[in-house]
């Protein structure tokens, strides 16, 4: 078919609908009742933001729409799937979701203080690790003075545990 008669629209990309952080296949979707509302109130912005598109170009229309709709559909599957856990339910002696724990980074004196938290809520510039992520994993279950150690592929670090509090 010549190009005299493809229409310019149907040649633009389709949009790029940003992609949720990953949670494994099979894995229960654990959220903080914080990390919940969050969810709730990224909703209710892209519901807003769909509202607002009237003052658009209709090729920008249809893109942002399409964007829009794509990350609606995917935050209805995460709000769907999701398990609040309340931190303050559980058990203070030892390490689980939604823990904040503080920890030595060994053989220094460094500390760090990190929140176990849902996989949409994680933010390591904010101190919250996914109960995903391999260091979550190897806190699990730990009690203050344990060592957790944590392999990785530049080899082994450990990590004494300070404290422990919900």
């Amino acid at each position: 078919m010549s190009r005299a008669f493809v229409k310019e629209d149907d040649q633009q990309e389709s949009p790029r609908i940003p992609q949720r952080p990953d949670l494994p296949e099979g894995v229960t979707n654990y959220v903080t009742p914080n990390g919940f509302q969050a969810l709730l109130d990224e909703k209710a912005a892209l519901l807003q933001e769909q509202k607002s598109l009237e003052s658009r170009s209709e090729s920008e229309l249809r893109s942002m729409h399409t964007i829009i709709n794509g990350m609606l559909l995917q935050l209805d599957v995460r709000i769907a799937s999701a398990r609040q856990i309340d931190p303050a339910t559980q058990p203070t002696d030892t390490v689980h979701f939604g823990a904040i724990v503080m920890l030595q980074m060994l053989p220094s004196d460094k500390t760090q203080r990190f929140q176990i938290v849902g996989v949409d809520e994680a933010d390591l510039k904010k101190g919250k690790i996914a109960f995903t992520s391999p260091l979550a994993k190897a806190l699990s279950l730990k009690k203050t003075g344990d060592i957790a150690d944590l392999h990785l592929a530049q080899g082994k670090r450990s990590f004494k545990i300070i404290s422990i509090s919900y």
